[in-house]
């Protein structure tokens, strides 16, 4: 705030400002032209402006045209017209004028327009001034907006280009991706040329528009004279800026374009890891030369064209890699076995819809075994690529070692988990072993994490088999809980066992319940040979182009035509087992019922229980328990215990309160012949049963 007592600022003499010499300061002149008289009268800074000394200038507007050309002093007098007629107010417009030397130089002029009573014009006020740099600096300004633009046109270009180009897997799609017509468009090029270098080769391996290309041109050498081969020659770009230039440089080539009307082209080097993979010529009919924004511009579309492309290469390398490790891990074919029908079948996960396929860890197996039985495995290792692969390989061959030494399904599963534990690896597995006896239609399941199997019976309707499980594989064995309870199904002639993984059953925006339920419905509706249902499911699979690839087997029973004459089921029962003990009567009832003799299953099993419990009490080893079906004069059921004991088992009388010694005495009283066989370093404990020829 300023003190009171201080005087006020004096205003300058000349203040406020007269307005010739502030036109003068901005190098503007003025004028004032009455259109009653004619007179056109300018002060000295428009006479300078106009480069008019004052005694060549006589008042009127005539006398300008020593320094307005005529066509320009009519577009102004057009200009006045139209203003002074419609009811403007005022005008403006920048003129050029021919100065005293000759040259010319633009100039702005602005009028105001006074009208009378009635609305008629009678004077014009105005002001002149040079615009030269004015109109350099619009100029300027123009050139660069148009400069930026078409900076921005290509960089939009590089953009979408490589947008596009970043969906591209394979090389195919790369090259779909810069051939149909939106490819050229992105480009901006009117047509393009692509080739791959392959064994010292340049191969065009696309052209657009399609068939575009030169016949001879398919395949060329680098060490020919066309612009192609020299930028893969020399690792640079090759641009052509006009006909002539195209002519001149490659005229072998030109001669045979001609009918292309092509004003100028861009041949670039396709560069990966410092080495030349391949060159694309883009081709144009609609410009000349090229600036060095446009040069820049076109090697950095190049480079991304080559990583697309080196990308593109690594994924079919890997791939063809991946699919050759699994299916060199897949079983190269199925064995025949008799009594059953088997398919299998293997999908490919469509990873991002219809871009190629990826490599997975889904197997399938089928183990033929002694005695007719045969072992059925899916599984499933964690992940979509070659580790993955090799992970189940590995497994499927241990699997398939463990079940062919002789051990039960559980001892199977649970010594296959410790060998993925100990594989040094991070996958787990899930896993579903089923070990069938085609002779009396016992399958004993084991299931690790897997998904049930399904059961399609003879008269078409088809059932989700619930068994209970255990741990994944490589997870049991990582948290010691490596036992697997078994399932016992019976399998009776013409019923189909099905074993999947869940990329057959999982369906988008589904939960796996339903589509449990969808594939219970296909399985009921689907053809009766095994493998026309493997390919009907698998076509749906493809139809639903799942991320999770497929691994199926289809096992269906022989019906008999006639009885079967002969037949054996087996099984290892360990020290302390007793889930062993249970499967084993198990596995006695329902082969006892598929022979025939079911009124004397009771017996049977009650015999071989103790036999079985016998062995397991005073030999502290392990006992394989097996039933046969004998024939001849009469058909006869044996049961067999073997154990690793030399010693012979001694019939004992038991005191009447003896809670021992009677084993041997039940056995006699049941069975009709029973004794003892020695086996190397043990014995075989056997008893037989006549049973009758008809079924019970």
């Amino acid at each position: 705030m300023s003190d009171r007592g201080a005087s006020a600022p004096s205003l300058p003499e000349d203040w406020p400002a007269h307005p010739d010499p502030i036109l003068a300061l901005n190098r503007m002149g003025s004028f004032d032209w009455d259109l009653d008289t004619g007179l056109f009268h300018m002060d000295a800074q428009a006479h300078e402006v106009f480069d008019l000394r004052p005694e060549e200038y006589d008042g009127r507007p005539e006398s300008l045209s020593l320094r307005v050309p005529t066509a320009e002093s009519r577009r102004m007098d057009t200009i006045v017209a139209r203003a002074m007629k419609d009811g403007s107010e005022n005008y403006g417009t920048y003129f050029r004028l021919r100065r005293r030397d000759g040259t010319l130089r633009w100039t702005h002029t602005q009028g105001y327009i006074r009208r009378d009573a009635t609305g008629r014009p009678h004077r014009i006020i105005g002001i002149v001034r040079d615009a030269t740099q004015e109109i350099a600096d619009i100029a300027a300004d123009r050139e660069q907006a148009e400069l930026d633009e078409a900076r921005r046109r290509l960089t939009n270009v590089v953009q979408l280009a490589t947008a596009a180009l970043a969906h591209a897997r394979t090389v195919d799609d790369v090259i779909d991706v810069l051939r149909d017509t939106h490819g050229l468009t992105r480009l901006g090029a009117t047509s393009l040329v692509m080739g791959l270098v392959e064994a010292g080769r340049i191969r065009l391996v696309a052209d657009g528009p399609e068939n575009d290309f030169l016949p001879g041109t398919r395949v060329t050498r680098i060490d020919e004279p066309y612009p192609m081969s020299e930028a893969v020659r020399t690792l640079s770009p090759r641009f052509i800026e006009s006909p002539e230039e195209f002519a001149q440089r490659y005229p072998a080539l030109w001669k045979d374009i001609t009918h292309l009307d092509i004003t100028a082209a861009a041949y670039l080097p396709l560069i990966a890891q410092a080495r030349p993979i391949g060159a694309i010529g883009l081709l144009y009919n609609d410009r000349r030369g090229f600036s060095p924004e446009d040069r820049n511009v076109l090697v950095a579309l190049g480079s991304g064209i080559a990583q697309s492309l080196q990308r593109a290469m690594l994924y079919e390398q890997e791939m063809d890699l991946a699919e050759g490790l699994q299916q060199a891990m897949l079983p190269r074919t199925i064995p025949s076995v008799p009594g059953c029908d088997v398919a299998v079948r293997y999908r490919a996960a469509s990873i991002g819809g219809t871009l190629g396929r990826d490599i997975g860890g889904d197997w399938y197996d089928l183990i033929p075994l002694p005695g007719g039985r045969v072992g059925a495995v899916i599984g499933d290792v964690q992940g979509h690529d070659t580790h993955a692969a090799a992970v189940m390989g590995q497994l499927r061959i241990v699997l398939r070692a463990y079940a062919a030494e002789g051990h039960p399904p559980a001892t199977v599963m649970a010594r296959a988990s410790v060998f993925l534990h100990e594989l040094d690896t991070d996958r787990f597995a899930t896993c579903l072993y089923a070990e069938a006896d085609l002779g009396t239609g016992v399958v004993q399941v084991v299931r690790a994490g897997h998904i049930d199997p399904l059961m399609r019976f003879g008269d078409g309707t088809c059932r989700l088999v619930r068994v209970e499980g255990g741990l994944p594989l490589g997870l049991s064995a990582e948290f010691g809980r490596l036992a697997y309870p078994v399932a016992t199904l019976e399998l009776d002639p013409g019923n189909t066992l099905l074993l999947c993984t869940d990329g057959l059953v999982e369906q988008p925006g589904a939960d796996l319940d339903e589509g449990m339920d969808v594939l219970t419905a296909l399985i009921s509706s689907g053809p009766q040979d095994v493998r026309d249902l493997a390919d009907r499911l698998i076509d749906v699979a493809d139809e639903r182009r799942g991320d999770d690839d497929v691994a199926l087997l289809v096992l269906r029973r022989h019906g008999l035509a006639t009885p079967r004459t002969f037949g054996r089921v087996q099984q290892h029962v360990s020290p302390g087992d007793p889930e062993g003990l249970t499967e084993a009567r198990h596995m006695i009832r329902a082969a006892v019922r598929s022979w025939g003799a079911k009124r004397q299953s009771d017996e049977i099993e009650l015999v071989a229980d103790e036999l079985t419990t016998n062995a397991l009490m005073h030999t502290e080893g392990s006992a394989i328990v097996t039933l046969r079906l004998l024939t001849g004069t009469d058909r006869r059921l044996r049961v067999e215990v073997e154990d690793s004991s030399s010693a012979l088992p001694r019939r004992r009388e038991a005191g009447d309160d003896g809670v021992s010694g009677r084993g041997l005495l039940l056995v006699d009283s049941l069975a009709d012949e029973w004794g003892v066989e020695a086996r190397g370093g043990g014995k075989v404990v056997w008893a037989e049963f006549v049973v009758a020829h008809a079924a019970g």
